[in-house]
C-alpha cells in the first residue's frame, strides 16, 4: 500500500490581499493499492485543527469530514495535479524530478513534486515508511532557498550531485517555530529548509544521535526550472526501534 497526505495552508483572502496565518495543516490521507485499482481517501484529525483555528471547510471533492471515499481510479483532485504525459515537456519534467519513465507512476510524481498548483493552497506529501531496522529515506525539493542571503544563494547555484548537506535544528523560525535547516558541509552556507512535515520525525531521529541523519544533493535544476524545483535533496535517517513515523494525532484518519 502507498500513502500520501494532503495538506492545506491558511491563506484566506481579504479583499485583494492574502490574509490568514499561513499555517499548514495535514487534512487528508490517500491510500492506494494501484495493482488492485483501489484508492481510499479520508480526512485526518488535522482537519479538525484547521477548522477550529482557520475556519477550514470541506473540499468540494470530499464534502463530508466523516466519510470514507473509495474509487477504482485516482481521485480527480489528485489526478489534476499531474501534468499530462502528452505534453512536449513531460520528459524534461521527469528529469527535474530525477525519475525515469519506468518509475514515474502518479504516486512517485506526487510524492516528489508536491502536486502544487497556483490556483489553490493544497500540497501533497508522502508518508515516511520506516524499514525494519528503523532506517528511512525520502526525497524533496529544498524549501525557502529564496529567503537566504545572497552569498548562500550563490553557493546554492554551484551545488553538485552527491554533495553532502548538514542537518541542523532551528528553534526560532518566524514561520514554524522549530524548523530543520540544511547547510553545506564544508563551508557552512545555510541554503534552505526541509519541508515542515518532516520536522517531528527529524527531531526524533536526531535525538538518537546526530549521525542518525544524513542529507545529500540529488541534483540541481537551473533556470528555467521553477524556483520550487531548484534543488532535489535526499534525506536518510534512523528512528528508534518501534517508532512509527507520522503517527501523531493530526495524521490519523477520521474514518478507516
Amino acid at each position: 500500500m502507498k500513502t500520501l497526505f494532503l495538506a492545506w495552508q491558511d491563506k484566506r483572502l481579504r479583499g485583494d490581499r492574502v490574509d490568514g496565518t499561513r499555517a499548514w495543516f495535514p487534512i487528508g490521507r490517500l491510500d492506494a493499492e494501484p495493482e488492485d485499482a483501489h484508492y481510499r481517501f479520508a480526512y485526518t484529525r488535522g482537519v479538525l485543527q484547521a477548522k477550529e483555528k482557520a475556519g477550514f471547510q470541506p473540499l468540494d471533492a470530499f464534502p463530508k469530514f466523516d466519510a470514507l471515499y473509495e474509487s477504482s481510479e485516482l481521485f480527480p483532485l489528485f489526478q489534476n495535479r499531474l501534468i499530462s504525459t502528452k505534453r512536449e515537456d513531460y520528459a524534461e519534467y521527469l528529469q527535474r524530478l530525477n525519475l525515469s519513465p519506468e518509475r514515474a507512476d502518479p504516486f512517485e510524481i506526487l510524492a516528489i513534486s508536491g502536486g502544487g498548483r497556483q490556483t489553490d493552497n493544497l500540497e501533497v506529501f508522502p508518508k515516511i515508511q520506516a524499514r525494519r531496522d528503523g532506517s528511512f529515506s525520502c526525497r524533496f525539493f529544498l524549501h525557502g532557498w529564496r529567503h537566504v542571503n545572497a552569498p548562500s544563494q550563490d553557493r546554492l547555484n554551484v551545488l553538485r550531485p552527491g554533495e553532502q548537506l548538514q542537518v541542523s535544528v532551528e528553534l526560532n523560525n518566524p514561520a514554524t517555530g522549530v524548523a530543520v535547516q540544511l547547510e553545506t558541509a564544508n563551508d557552512y552556507f545555510m541554503v534552505g529548509w526541509a519541508p515542515r512535515y518532516l520536522i517531528h520525525d527529524v527531531l526524533q531521529a536526531i535525538a538518537g544521535g546526530p549521525s542518525n541523519m544524513i542529507a545529500r544533493v540529488v541534483q540541481l535544476n537551473p533556470p528555467p526550472a521553477p524556483h520550487n524545483q531548484r534543488v532535489l535533496v535526499e534525506l536518510e535517517g534512523r528512528l528508534t526501534a518501534g517508532y512509527e513515523p507520522m503517527s501523531s494525532d493530526e495524521f490519523l484518519p477520521l474514518r478507516s
